[in-house]
């Protein structure tokens, strides 16, 4: 396969030949340098490139040149090449026009002249946005592809699965695409074997579980170490933030995860509110490097596998998994988060997974091109969710029960929406009924003011309400409040069951739960507040107070 491109512009001739030695030395193995003094040249050269399917990942080009400035060469670029990567190289005099090329061009980063020495500020940069690019680039298919119907839950349910754990993918609809006819008949396959996963060995399988596709795309399914320090249930923001902290403070570490990394964060389109990302990333984004970063650490990675049941013997804790291995470690910490709250309108569980949809947006939302799409719920996951897909669909409606999105969305997510003309949002509503043969076909909408009802067309709908947290199949005896999160810390002094129980002569720590040596953090604690950056930080604090136990233990 022909070797992406990385394209250098810099009419400097000195400054050109040493960026290109210092990018060559490094990445000329796995990529095809490109470089030119003249940003004319290089943009004439783009559309050849383009038609014969070559790939630019990133484009380097100086900001002061004679004949056009880096940010209007980029700007121009990314017409033909809209993935590859953007950088500037600036002086200093020119920091304020590459801050302001961030939103007019979407600027990936800037690099400050000189970058010596390269192991220090110019690698690190091109790594991190090399990595970013790899994880979400598409090349001419030669990878896995699904075969199976639109419309079908199973077929979401696995494409979701490859989506959350970021592997990628080519969808085949049966009845759009030839290529998927073609497959089925070379490979004898019938309805029932539908969906169908064909992988790049040869290898098919037919309607898989997301357990035998996570053993053929090699996760791990299985402990292999006899005892772990501390093992984290749910790999959400919490739960990857506790993992890269156990792991890099050398505590002997596993995380536990049943679907994918990221939790609710993972399906959120753009996250734009999260320190350090001023352009903003994707929940799934997020998730990709903190697990990175775990594994890098020393992490023991256990997907997909669900807990079913912790029992405690000796001090120790022992879990039991959904395939009835068990695995013994000293501490825990449940990051197993909240799910979304099932709507309660009529026929909503007959098409779930056939245009009802709980999150996983920008699993679906090609499917919704040019259609009527609905979004129930007000917070900022059904507003990132709104926002990523009304750049698919005709129209977008945001269905709450508020006057506004005011209380319970912020302000930036608000803005954006008003400013975006397919998106229309319905308050002081409610969706009663949903219609359709094989799949959702339309929505029945009731005003609450009135009570009158109308029912409207609709593709799809993405329900983003409510937080049930995931905590029902704890059987220890563990304290949770009235509406089922876990309590921890102080808070455990108002229950008189707490009292009886605790027996050591220390108070719980602040996330500790009513079980010594088993925490809670992020959304599936009672009183957490419900942002990504809280969780990552209850996540990382909880490992301060592992160390603290297991050091009296």
């Amino acid at each position: 396969m022909t070797k992406p491109i990385l394209f250098i512009v810099d009419d400097d001739a000195q400054v050109l030949r040493t960026i290109v030695r210092d990018v060559r030395n490094v990445y000329g193995k796995e990529y095809r340098i490109l470089s030119t003094p003249s940003a004319n040249e290089a943009l004439a050269s783009l559309n050849d490139l383009r038609n014969k399917r070559e790939t630019v990942a990133m484009f380097l080009s100086d900001q002061r040149m004679p004949e056009m400035l880096g940010v209007e060469f980029l700007r121009q670029a990314k017409d033909y090449f809209p993935e590859a990567k953007r950088i500037l190289l600036t002086a200093y005099s020119d920091t304020d026009a590459a801050i302001r090329a961030i939103n007019e061009v979407q600027l990936d980063y800037y690099l400050m002249k000189p970058w010596d020495p390269p192991e220090e500020r110019l690698y690190p940069v091109l790594n991190d946005q090399l990595e970013e690019w790899q994880s979400t680039h598409v090349p001419p298919f030669k990878g896995i592809r699904i075969v199976g119907y639109q419309w079908s839950p199973r077929s979401h349910e696995i494409k979701d699965f490859f989506s959350g754990n970021l592997i990628p993918y080519q969808w085949l609809d049966i009845e759009a695409n030839p290529e998927a006819k073609e497959l089925m008949t070379l490979n004898n396959l019938e309805t029932k074997d539908l969906p169908a996963v064909f992988f790049e060995d040869g290898v098919v399988q037919r309607s898989p579980s997301t357990r035998d596709i996570g053993e053929k795309t090699g996760m791990r399914a299985k402990a292999t170490k006899p005892m772990y320090d501390v093992t984290i249930i749910g790999a959400g923001p919490a739960g990857l933030a506790a993992a890269v902290y156990g792991g890099s403070e050398g505590l002997n570490t596993a995380l536990i995860e049943k679907r994918a990394p990221g939790g609710q964060a993972g399906t959120s389109s753009r996250i734009e509110n999260y320190l350090g990302f001023p352009n903003g990333l994707s929940g799934a984004e997020l998730s990709r490097r903190a697990l990175s970063q775990a594994t890098r650490f020393g992490v023991e990675v256990i997907s997909p596998l669900e807990v079913v049941n912790i029992a405690l013997k000796d001090g120790y804790k022992i879990i039991t998994l959904s395939d009835g291995s068990t695995l013994n470690t000293r501490s825990i910490i449940v990051t197993t988060g909240v799910d979304y709250r099932t709507l309660e309108a009529a026929d909503v569980e007959r098409f779930t997974g056939a245009g009802v949809y709980y999150g996983s947006a920008t699993t679906e939302a090609h499917a919704c091109k040019e259609q009527d799409v609905y979004v129930v719920g007000g917070g900022n996951s059904a507003g990132q969710a709104a926002m990523y897909l009304s750049t698919f669909a005709r129209k977008v409606y945001i269905v709450i029960r508020r006057p506004s999105l005011t209380e319970s969305m912020s302000h930036y997510l608000i803005e954006q929406i008003k400013g975006t003309p397919n998106i229309e949002v319905v308050p002081c509503s409610v969706i009663t009924r949903l219609g359709g043969s094989e799949r959702l076909e339309e929505v029945t909408l009731q005003d609450l003011k009135t009570g009158a009802e109308r029912t409207e067309k609709a593709v799809a709908l993405f329900i983003f309400i409510g937080a049930r947290p995931v905590t029902d199949w704890i059987e220890l005896d563990i304290i949770k409040d009235s509406k089922g999160f876990i309590e921890t810390g102080r808070d455990l002094f108002k229950y008189d069951d707490f009292k009886k129980s605790w027996k050591l002569g220390r108070e719980p720590y602040l996330l500790e739960t009513c079980s010594p040596g088993i925490f809670a953090a992020g959304d599936v604690r009672s009183g957490a507040m419900n942002r990504v950056a809280s969780a990552v930080g209850e996540g990382a604090m909880a490992i301060k107070f592992i160390h603290e136990y297991l050091s009296e233990n």
